[in-house]
């Protein structure tokens, strides 16, 4: 059979409500009633939110101000990454133990593949089997969707969700697809949302009889993504699972120099472009560690655990405190550098620093022109350097 005649089997798996889920497994009072996990403050934001709290209208960064409005019922946790990556790692080990193939797409999402297992068994009864496996041995509820690629599987876990699973055969992808409504589309947010129902596209099918160019013309390079999307089309393959420990980035000057100014805009340049790395590959770090190395190529580090974020502020705050800790013999500096450890999946709206709450929408603008116009087309003025 050629490569392109054969037909995969790929199964999603989406934890439901995952940071509620385990606050619920800690204390089983908090059981059906509304839960909203996020910032304390008023200046907070909602990290995730119970499907008692969802129907209220609550949802994930939202400002805890307006959760509080909507579901003054509600009860508010701060959260714990620690806990919630913990978790997450129960799940992993019992998924690796039983796939063949599978990717961590984030802390609470898995992607299987599954393809020629129909041979020996049925994909969909497998997934069945291995779901109730999840619950039972960790005790936290998942739902899944069975298709032949990633799109319609991920759309299809949400469907089903809370504590669901389906499979959409081979051949039904459209009509599925077809009679929703264009914001399930993963990519389609309000922005993309907006300016498609001022092209009086409302649902998925209507956007499938759009012709590419036009979407192109619209939207530039997501509007190919969008075209293919509408159509169920995905040939993205599963990347396996490996653990990252960690991420770092390193420079050595053109001249050894007691340039703090240079030295912190090149600090704070790598910082923000590990950061941006950090939610590309939907990452949280929790330890931090910058290095300098002198003119006479003595070598020093220092390192601290914070609170699990991607956000750049934060870590930015922290590399630049770290190198005023170093930088106390006033030599020459040769080598700067910084290192992201204590890595876990997760999401930068889950950041639980109340004061950098602003940032998040920030850094969703310029990650997205970073993905459409390349990595160096916008940096913060603070961390500009020529590049070399």
């Amino acid at each position: 059979m050629g490569q392109e005649e054969k037909v995969r089997t790929i199964a999603h798996m989406d934890l439901d409500a995952f940071f509620v889920s385990v606050e619920v497994k800690k204390n089983s009072s908090l059981l059906g009633k509304p839960l909203i996990i996020g910032g304390q403050s008023q200046r907070g934001v909602v990290a995730s939110c119970s499907y008692e709290a969802r129907r209220a209208g609550v949802h994930s960064a939202m400002p805890i101000r307006m959760a509080k409005r909507l579901c003054p019922d509600a009860q508010f946790i701060k959260g714990d990454m620690e806990s919630y990556a913990q978790e997450s790692a129960l799940v992993t080990e019992v998924i690796a133990e039983q796939a063949p193939l599978f990717e961590k797409a984030s802390i609470d999402e898995f992607y299987l593949d599954l393809t020629g297992m129909d041979r020996y068994f049925g994909c969909y009864n497998w997934t069945k089997e291995l779901r109730k496996k999840i619950i039972s041995e960790t005790g936290l509820p998942i739902s899944s969707g069975v298709s032949i690629n990633k799109l319609i599987s991920k759309v299809s876990t949400d469907e089903v969700k809370p504590n669901g699973i389906i499979q959409i055969e081979k051949g039904k992808e459209k009509a599925f697809l077809h009679p929703l409504p264009v914001k399930k589309l993963p990519g389609v947010g309000q922005v993309t949302q907006m300016q498609l129902l001022q092209m009086g596209v409302k649902t998925i099918k209507t956007l499938s009889e759009l012709p590419r160019e036009l979407l192109e013309g619209t939207f530039g390079k997501h509007g190919q993504s969008l075209w293919e999307k509408s159509r169920g089309i995905d040939h993205r393959p599963i990347v396996p699972y490996r653990k990252q420990k960690s991420m770092s980035k390193e420079t050595t000057l053109k001249e050894d120099t007691l340039d703090i100014r240079f030295i912190e805009s090149t600090l704070i340049s790598m910082t923000e472009k590990l950061a941006y790395k950090l939610r590309k590959e939907k990452k949280l770090c929790g330890c931090i560690t910058v290095k300098v190395r002198y003119s006479d190529f003595n070598t020093y580090t220092k390192q601290k655990h914070i609170t699990y974020t991607s956000l750049d502020r934060p870590l930015i705050d922290q590399a630049k405190a770290l190198f005023d800790q170093l930088f106390q013999q006033r030599k020459m500096i040769r080598l700067i550098g910084i290192r992201f450890s204590k890595l876990v999946d997760g999401a930068p709206q889950v950041s639980l620093f109340d004061n950098y709450r602003q940032e998040i929408p920030l850094l969703k603008t310029m990650d997205e022109i970073r993905d459409r116009f390349g990595k160096y087309s916008i940096q913060r003025a603070d961390g500009f350097t020529p590049r070399t």
